[in-house]
């Protein structure tokens, strides 16, 4: 549970689509928000225990249900949110007759969290504006900490009016959400980010593993640069623990991996040269070999220990 404070917003009937580690935390804040919440998992056992946890932050057990299908779970709703794995599984619980899109009433807006291709994006878009409903793609940044702590940045491509009525409800899991533009900008937006984030997560990889070869005391040396020039988030948030050697800090490698597969398959379509993009890739892929499946992203360090 979290502690957050919720702004004040006319309680809404909504649906949210997958629980995993990132939309079990989301879709409780809608609830800690006063919302009417029914979700969908994959797994029925995830949203049996999901509306036990939050039936009490609802105080009522009636504000919080659970379906069996996904075009079960969206009717009557407003807004549908969905975070699940990737292009297929956002496919899977979208489209077909058990899908969210023939179950969602006439103006509906769909949000989507899930990282995923500005493709799917562009098509599920498409294919909701042929039934009369809205479709938003809105992936988001930081990690499991942040949807547990309301506090995620969401990137969103769509139409204005669709985005419109969806940010004051999606604030309850968020401290932003933008939007960016046409169908895909979210999705675009996030490649972004996750290109940001290798180059990063890699460049501090090689100074701790440097300094540390030199004989630094890099708890100090992290202390010092981290007031200058060198500073930012993965430094302030995973710098010690990188050099402590601990990598369970939510946001996995095989997860980045699929991100990184995204952003490269965009850019061979755009034109776009990513060099280092590619290469950090190719070490992430050797800390799977290693054995770091499931370790967060920061233990790129690992190769170089």
């Amino acid at each position: 549970m979290t502690t957050k404070t919720y702004e004040t917003t006319p309680a809404r009937r909504v649906a949210f689509l997958g629980l995993g580690v990132m939309g079990y935390p989301m879709a409780g804040h809608l609830v800690g928000a006063g919302h009417q919440v029914t979700v969908y998992n994959r797994t029925a056992t995830k949203s049996i225990a999901w509306c036990a946890d939050y039936a009490g932050a609802a105080g009522q057990k009636e504000a919080v249900r659970y379906a069996e299908t996904p075009c079960l779970a969206v009717q009557g709703a407003d807004l549908v949110f969905c975070c699940v794995g990737n292009d297929d599984d956002l496919r899977s619980v979208v489209l077909g007759p058990d899908g969210a899109l023939a179950g969602m009433q006439a103006g509906a807006v769909l949000v989507d969290h899930t990282t995923a291709s500005a493709n799917v994006a562009r098509e599920l878009y498409a294919k909701a504006k042929v039934l009369g409903l809205n479709f938003v793609d809105a992936p988001v940044s930081g990690g499991q900490a942040g949807a547990q702590n309301g506090q995620l940045t969401v990137m969103c491509g769509g139409d204005q009016s669709a985005f419109d009525a969806a940010q004051a409800v999606a604030m309850a899991y968020s401290k932003a959400f933008t939007f960016l533009g046409e169908s895909g900008a979210g999705q675009l937006a996030k490649m972004v980010n996750q290109i940001c984030i290798a180059g990063l997560v890699q460049g501090l990889s090689e100074a701790i593993a440097f300094g540390e070869k030199a004989g630094l005391d890099m708890n100090q040396v992290l202390d010092v640069i981290g007031k200058g020039a060198a500073q930012s988030w993965q430094m302030d948030n995973r710098g010690k623990t990188m050099v402590a050697n601990k990598f369970d800090f939510g946001f996995a490698v095989d997860w980045m991996r699929k991100d990184l597969g995204l952003v490269l398959d965009e850019a061979r379509r755009n034109g776009a040269r990513l060099p280092v993009t590619a290469l950090v890739d190719q070490f992430y892929a050797d800390v799977q070999q290693m054995g770091g499946r499931r370790w967060d992203t920061s233990s790129l360090i690992k190769r170089l220990k």
